[in-house]
């Protein structure tokens, strides 16, 4: 029970780096950016200094509208798990700006970023990141314990989510009992399940099939469709594909 409740705070400390939203008008020269881009990242730069100083992001530009689907490309070590991460505000950059709806991501607090993370930001693993003590409804709702819903909107918010994920019938199932395709969709409505404007995605394939994967590139297409914005890391060309727009580092 101690191990379980261990996972359950490391999950939740770890989810709290994953969903955000806030809408800020900004001014200066870079108002044109920002009154189109969902995400405006300017000049941005990131060296890890373990030894030898590692530059993983030089002088990154990019703007990223409501509602595009994106595919980051690169070779390992390009740095496009640094740039997932500093787009959902777990990591630091070293110069440059990033404005998230109009607002700077910038030498924020801890409190304030966890604030911006929790209403917006949908997070979808490689490797799913079940609770595996926990049932498929119970990881699903995790993130809803972090909003002010009563237990019957909550209840009511995961088995809607479930049935358009066609999983409702595994909600009492734990993560051992699924397949890889089945997890994964588990792992998406744990993402959606508070209708976050944006989502971002760090190889969501990776550890399927060629058929579970392209039955969650499906998902994610019409996700981007209902108008989410999503944002994936990939290595796979056939992933890519599904997006509006690649972008290689």
């Amino acid at each position: 029970m101690y191990g379980m409740k261990k996972k359950v705070a490391n999950f939740l400390s770890i989810f709290s780096h994953y969903h955000a939203t806030f809408y800020i008008f900004a001014s200066s020269n870079i108002q044109t950016h920002l009154f189109f881009a969902m995400i405006h990242l300017e000049n941005i730069n990131k060296t890890y200094h373990n030894g030898a100083p590692l530059h993983v992001l030089k002088g990154i530009t990019l703007d990223i509208r409501k509602g595009e689907f994106v595919s980051i490309m690169g070779a390992s070590g390009s740095g496009k798990s640094t740039l997932l991460n500093i787009l959902g505000i777990l990591d630091n950059y070293d110069s440059g700006d990033y404005y998230l709806n109009g607002t700077l991501i910038k030498n924020l607090s801890e409190t304030r970023s966890a604030e911006y993370r929790n209403r917006m930001i949908g997070f979808i693993f490689q490797s799913f990141n079940l609770i595996e003590e926990m049932t498929v409804e119970e990881n699903i709702a995790l993130p809803l314990t972090y909003l002010n819903y009563s237990s019957a909107e909550r209840k009511k918010m995961v088995e809607e989510v479930m049935l358009s994920l066609n999983i409702a019938h595994r909600a009492k199932h734990f993560p051992n009992q699924l397949s890889g395709g089945q997890q994964q969709r588990v792992a998406i409505a744990r993402a959606v399940v508070t209708k976050p404007g944006l989502i971002l995605a760090d190889e969501p394939t990776g550890n399927l099939d060629s058929k579970n994967g392209s039955d969650v590139m499906a998902i994610l297409s019409e996700l981007n469709r209902q108008g989410t914005t999503i944002v994936m890391v990939t290595h796979s060309k056939r992933d890519a594909k599904y997006a509006n727009r690649v972008i290689n580092l």
